[in-house]
């Protein structure tokens, strides 16, 4: 064999590893860890979307749309609730979080800037932790593929952490 032919082989063996740890880096991006709010659990989004009609459809809107003007202050000085569908905000936030605001509320400094002040309860107390991750599983599968993949990312990078 000759140093050209050994030139070539260790080539392809090195592109076929590059191959290899790029496939491998993007099928953990894609597929990831399973989240607690699995979209792929349908009993577990229709769980979410019954728990989400009798505790957050009263703010959050019948088809997650949120209250009108939800980026005005009320009079209050308080923001309205948010929408939950691809046209809010929800998705721009990592599982961990949208759970710990559900549970424990926006709680200033650390789901909510200082000092800020919301209408939204912490719901610990209502719900077990297994109904808040339906809940998410629900408004989760209302997005579209893209925005379910950006979330997702962001939820696997903070989990990294």
């Amino acid at each position: 064999m000759t140093s050209g032919t050994r030139n070539k082989i260790g080539l392809g063996l090195l592109g076929l590893a590059f191959a290899f740890l790029v496939i491998a880096v993007a099928a953990t991006l894609w597929f990831g860890e399973k989240s607690p709010a699995d979209l792929g659990n349908t009993q577990q989004v229709a769980r979410g979307k019954s728990v989400y009609a009798q505790y957050c459809m009263a703010c959050h809107g019948v088809r997650l749309e949120g209250q009108p003007n939800w980026q005005e202050k009320l009079p209050s000085g308080r923001m309205p609730a948010p929408p939950h569908d691809a046209s809010g905000h929800t998705w721009h936030h990592p599982d961990a979080m949208l759970f710990g605001m559900t549970k424990y509320g926006l709680v200033p400094g650390k789901y909510a800037p200082p000092g800020y002040q919301s209408d939204m309860p912490a719901f610990g107390g209502m719900l077990s932790d297994e109904q808040i991750w339906a809940v998410l599983a629900y408004i989760k599968s209302s997005w579209p593929p893209d925005i379910r993949r950006t979330q997702q990312e962001m939820t696997l990078k903070q989990s990294r952490r």
